[in-house]
């Protein structure tokens, strides 16, 4: 029982978010899908998401990252291998596991539609692989990997998974949790920079800085709500799905708190949870409006 730690579960919850937004955005479109297919491309991307979480919680201990950080319940991983060293190649296997069923039901998809899906598939499995030893030395690559790997990929190929097709309103609806989803991490790594920069990574906040990461944050922030004005004025969305604003607010409050504490926020977390929120809460209010549109 002690490996499911790592797999951090509580973070595990943004997957079937982004699966439910992409089942809803293809019901409001009247596109026929396969629930079948839906429950299959969500352990898929339930697989991804665990084999990031367990292939980096592997790699931070070994390169004494874990022995750095603070913990907190966002972030500097779940704390499992420092007291419990003799879990690490357990922990490793889970990780190559989950990936392997990952890379099947890629095949089975690639089966069933053909290979349109298969670009998705390498970039999703080169973030997974590659996230915490190289991306996280990449600055701008580290800054948009979350939201590619959720928002771009699991939204975007789940809708490809349970359609067969891809369409235009679809990505660009898809930019929402793509910028909200890049914000989480982004916050998220403010209270680790000193610890991270101490094993060599040189993700946003090391090499930009708190005021650049502020300011990106709040662009993110401001783009996604933007974007979402757009697609109802453009009727791709409908007016209801205003009321995903809302949830999309409180990323102004997480702001007031990378003004005030900077690195150090993690010392009122009601900021970060707040960050958090608006990631989940975002995609799930538009899923929802997008539903009740068409039911109600």
């Amino acid at each position: 029982m002690s490996i499911i730690q790592s797999m951090r579960l509580p973070f595990l919850v943004l997957t079937p978010v982004c699966v439910f937004l992409a089942m809803a955005i293809a019901s409001y479109q009247q596109v026929d899908y396969s629930i079948f297919s839906t429950c299959i491309a969500l352990i898929g991307a339930l697989a991804a998401h665990i084999a990031v979480n367990t292939i980096n919680e592997y790699q931070d201990f070994k390169s004494g990252l874990d022995f750095e950080t603070k913990q907190t319940p966002f972030s500097g991983g779940s704390g499992l291998l420092p007291p419990n060293p003799h879990l690490a190649n357990k922990v490793l296997v889970l990780g190559i596991f989950s990936i392997l069923i990952t890379i099947l039901i890629g095949c089975y998809f690639i089966f069933l539609y053909g290979y349109s899906i298969l670009p998705l598939g390498i970039i999703g499995l080169l973030i997974i692989v590659t996230y915490t030893q190289w991306i996280n030395k990449a600055a701008l690559l580290c800054l948009i990997a979350p939201g590619l790997g959720f928002g771009t990929l699991i939204i975007g190929g789940t809708y490809f998974c349970i359609t067969g097709h891809f369409n235009n309103s679809m990505w660009l609806i898809t930019i929402i949790p793509f910028l909200l989803i890049n914000n989480l991490l982004l916050l998220n790594q403010f209270p680790d920079i000193d610890a991270d920069k101490s094993t060599g990574r040189k993700h946003f906040p090391i090499k930009y800085g708190i005021k650049a990461s502020t300011v990106v944050y709040g662009l993110f922030a401001m783009v996604a709500q933007l974007t979402l004005v757009y697609l109802v004025i453009t009727k791709q969305l409908p007016t209801l799905a205003l009321f995903t604003i809302l949830p999309m607010l409180l990323s102004y409050f997480s702001m007031m708190g990378m003004i005030k504490l900077g690195k150090d926020i993690a010392m009122q977390p009601q900021f970060l949870a707040a960050n958090v929120a608006c990631s989940l809460l975002t995609p799930l209010v538009l899923g929802i409006t997008l539903l009740f549109y068409i039911y109600f």
